[in-house]
């Protein structure tokens, strides 16, 4: 069994904020450090923003947990520093495979189209994945950030203020109290920060549990993600299998409603299942088992003042189609730009409530999405159930059918459309793909990408057309990136950001995200597009 998570990554030290005669003010306080926690951390020092991570442990979380990775998720991962250790670790897939009792119905591709740095998909455990992220906040400890994580500080009490909020917290060396210009709950789904305040879910829960069993086992499985619907080895219900680095694999069974869920743990209830499965002779080996129930919830609101939250402190979803880490991660990427703004007085403090705005917008559609997978992986009613099964006896030869199947809408990066930071498409008939509000697609640049040229900062897009190459708007700087399509034999960067237009210049904000987006640069235009992406009209 791996050890990692016996090793403590950020030991407990006594800090001098401890001693002080006063509670010391710092700018940004994180309340967890587990992977959003540690992604906002990183994204606030790499632009010079003080960041300190309170946390209870002082390891890795216990078992493999969120094990799949998104294109989009990635592509933030590289502008944090800790991407290309992710990929080249994780195992790449695109190809998904759909099984209903013995037969396969179909497969899909995830990433059909070249031109991409990052895959579809990348399987890696958790605990690989906070490691790296430590690791990269060590980085930035030596380049002198200013970043540090303190472990077994455990707050237990807060305090909100109109101009900060209070902490006190406990370590093995008594209490202490510090205050915070701007918190950020980062500390999972039973979110103890939430609790203190007084703040609560809105949504549903599912009565359905599933099984999680990671395995450590030699097999020939291709790297695909395979979901069985009604499969003989666990007849009326539905599981999971993906492969993980390691020789680990990940199985989920579904197990029905009314279950003891400790004694299904147990490894004398859980290795006959997975026999069942696997067939009586493939030696394996337990790493990691759990039980989980579905639950699609959200906060009301994800900002309350100067305490904002993200992640699974903010949202729940179901594990079906890996929008969890996923989307937390997409949520730092909104946050911490807009706090950047907001601490050096260039944006108005309400530019934070766009992120709540944003990211209730993103959280609602996963929430739509999560549900409506897990009422079609657990149909309500005998009537449902044969709709289903209809859907899946077509999908086999009919590909209209296809779509109709829904064995988890696997994580897609969410396009803020409606959102007021947004100008008007002023692009004619312009690719739906980068209308403004949607995360910029990736295009090859000869023997480079597109993204990293437009990370953590605002930048003026230009594809053959003419501009500025910097513009200055109220403390806002913009740098020009000109490119063109004489350039790219591929036709990717015309096709994802021309379409049939000549010309294109696009505002992108620091978060790759398009603002505004014209067939040429006009001053007055882009310069209100830029107040308005910083809220200021």
């Amino acid at each position: 069994m791996n050890k990692i998570f016996e090793v403590p990554l950020y030991p407990y030290e006594r800090h001098a904020d401890q001693d002080a005669p006063a509670p010391v003010r710092r700018k940004v306080v994180i309340i967890g450090a587990g992977p959003v926690g540690l992604a906002a951390a990183i994204d606030l020092a790499q632009q010079g923003i003080e960041a300190v991570i309170l946390d209870d442990n002082d390891k890795v979380s216990f078992g493999s947990r969120a094990i799949c990775f998104a294109k989009r998720p990635l592509e933030i991962l590289d502008r944090l520093g800790c991407g290309q250790p992710m990929v080249d670790k994780g195992v790449q897939w695109n190809i998904g495979k759909v099984f209903f009792d013995d037969r396969q119905v179909y497969d899909f591709n995830l990433l059909p189209e070249e031109g991409h740095q990052r895959p579809a998909f990348i399987n890696l455990q958790q605990y690989y994945f906070e490691e790296y992220l430590v690791n990269r906040v060590k980085e930035l400890q030596a380049e002198g950030a200013p970043i540090e994580i303190r472990g077994r500080n455990k707050v237990s009490a807060i305090g909100t203020h109109p101009d900060h909020v209070t902490l006190e917290i406990d370590t093995p060396e008594g209490s202490y109290n510090i205050e915070a210009d701007w918190l950020i709950a980062c500390d999972g789904a039973g979110s103890p920060t939430r609790q203190m305040l007084g703040l609560d879910f809105v949504g549903r829960v599912f009565e359905d549990n599933f099984l999680i069993a990671d395995v450590i086992m030699e097999a020939d499985f291709p790297t695909e993600r395979w979901f069985w619907f009604d499969p003989p080895f666990n007849k009326g219900q539905s599981a999971l299998l993906h492969k993980q680095p390691d020789g680990v694999w990940r199985i989920d069974l579904q197990l029905g409603w009314d279950i003891d869920k400790e004694r299904e743990k147990r490894p004398e209830n859980v290795i006959p299942r997975l026999k069942e499965m696997l067939g009586e002779d493939v030696k394996f080996e337990l790493e990691w088992v759990s039980i989980y129930t579905f639950q699609c919830r959200r906060m009301e609101n994800f900002r309350h003042g100067r305490v904002l939250f993200a992640g699974d402190a903010a949202h729940q979803v179901s594990p079906f189609g890996a929008r969890g880490a996923n989307s937390g991660l997409q949520d730092t990427d909104n946050l911490c730009w807009k706090l950047k703004l907001v601490m050096e007085g260039k944006a108005p403090e309400s530019l934070l409530d766009s992120y709540d705005q944003e990211r209730v917008y993103g959280a609602d559609e996963n929430i739509l999405n999560s549900s409506r997978s897990t009422d079609f992986i657990t149909p309500k009613s005998e009537m449902s159930r044969v709709l289903r099964d209809a859907v899946l006896d077509l999908s086999e030869h009919f590909e209209f059918a296809r779509p109709l199947v829904n064995s988890g809408r696997l994580s897609v990066p969410c396009t803020y459309d409606g959102s007021h930071l947004n100008s008007a498409d002023a692009l004619p008939n312009g690719p739906e793909r980068t209308r403004p509000g949607s995360p910029c697609p990736d295009a090859p640049l000869g023997g480079e990408f597109l993204l990293p040229k437009l990370a953590d900062k605002f930048t003026l897009l230009t594809i053959d057309a003419e501009a500025p190459d910097m513009i200055e708007e109220d403390g806002i700087e913009v740098t020009r990136l000109a490119l063109s399509v004489k350039d790219d034999r591929t036709l990717a960067l015309k096709e994802r950001y021309l379409g049939d237009n000549a010309s294109g210049v696009y505002l992108i904000r620091p978060d790759q995200h398009v603002a505004a987006r014209r067939p040429s640069y006009d001053d007055n235009q882009f310069r209100a597009a830029i107040r308005r992406a910083v809220g200021k009209e």
